[in-house]
């Protein structure tokens, strides 16, 4: 049982390590694409209290999209429901990781905030310890690390 627990364990950590880094490189993408810049460059540079406000500002432009789901799976699409939620999950981890990256220092200036994030931070560090070892966490390292090579060789043949 505790095999299974810690693979569980090592998929959902690896997915969502794996969606932060695409997302938080999709968000600079998306960032250059928009011209976004000079925006950026000012949150990165609020002041703690704009910098909580901001990074509050996906939830509120996600909750609507997750009650639409839940509307629509109390409503019997199950399937459009869940692919929804899946589009909330998307967009929300992509914004929040987008603002976190550019106003980490002021959000750590909370000593609440602080706490939250160090607490989060100790335990996916003691989670990563416990599945680094196992079977399921190095197939996947090593199949990321092989995607990671063929996108690089193919965005090369692209250039």
């Amino acid at each position: 049982m505790k095999k299974l627990l810690l693979s569980l364990l090592a998929v959902v950590l690896i997915f969502e390590e794996w969606l932060w880094e695409l997302l938080t490189s999709l968000g600079r993408q998306l960032a250059r694409l928009l011209h976004l810049a000079r925006f950026e460059r000012w949150l990165s540079q609020v002041s703690p209290n704009v910098a909580v406000v901001a990074f509050a500002v996906p939830l509120g432009i996600v909750t609507p999209i997750n009650l639409a789901a839940i509307w629509l799976l109390a409503h019997g699409l199950i399937l459009q429901g869940v692919l929804v939620e899946i589009l909330a999950k998307l967009l929300g981890t992509l914004l929040v990781a987008r603002v976190f990256a550019l106003t980490k220092t002021q959000l750590l200036s909370f000593s609440w905030f602080a706490l939250i994030y160090n607490t989060l931070v100790a335990w996916l560090s003691w989670a990563h310890e416990r599945i680094s070892e196992t079977a399921v966490y190095r197939l996947a390292m090593s199949t990321k690390e092989r995607v990671k090579a063929s996108l690089s060789a193919w965005r090369k043949n692209l250039s």
